[in-house]
């Protein structure tokens, strides 16, 4: 059976099950029920309510960006989540998580500084780092976790 990787739509909040092998290949996912373009090459946007399915159960690896609105530093690190979430799509799933209107998640995993960026496998944080970062250092990190067994780091900006 093929490694597929489920995708919840931004429109009528059903979950999709897609082959890893089409999204590598670069095909456009849509939606099974409204026909909806679902975000493989974007940041998928997760609450606490959605935390469990959207990362937990994910079958990638998940760059989850913790961050605010007032934040300078998260509207600053922005762009680079979402060339990640581009250049490595069908290998990464990148997650935006605004802590203010989720708090649960970021307590859960003792997140004290934002922007924040948790990588996590099969639900687990794996790898952090928190302030920001530059894409290079983000990249390796994650190239490294890619390649490699479970380890867990932490950095600060």
């Amino acid at each position: 059976m093929a490694e597929t990787q489920l995708l919840r739509c931004a429109s009528c909040s059903t979950l999709n099950r897609f082959p890893l092998d089409k999204i590598r290949q670069g095909l456009e996912p849509v939606c099974g029920k409204c026909k909806v373009p679902l975000p493989v090459n974007k940041p998928v946007i997760v609450t606490d309510a959605t935390f469990a399915t959207d990362v937990g159960q994910s079958t990638l690896p998940v760059l989850l960006d913790m961050w605010a609105s007032w934040c300078g530093p998260c509207r600053y690190i922005a762009p680079v989540v979402e060339e990640l979430a581009r250049e490595m799509a069908g290998r990464l799933r990148v997650a935006k998580l605004n802590i203010e209107e989720n708090p649960v998640t970021p307590a859960r995993f003792n997140v004290q500084s934002i922007p924040a960026l948790l990588v996590l496998k099969d639900g687990e944080e794996v790898d952090r780092m928190i302030g920001v970062q530059p894409k290079a250092e983000i990249t390796r990190r994650l190239e490294r976790i890619l390649a490699s067994p479970r380890t867990t780091t932490e950095t600060r900006a």
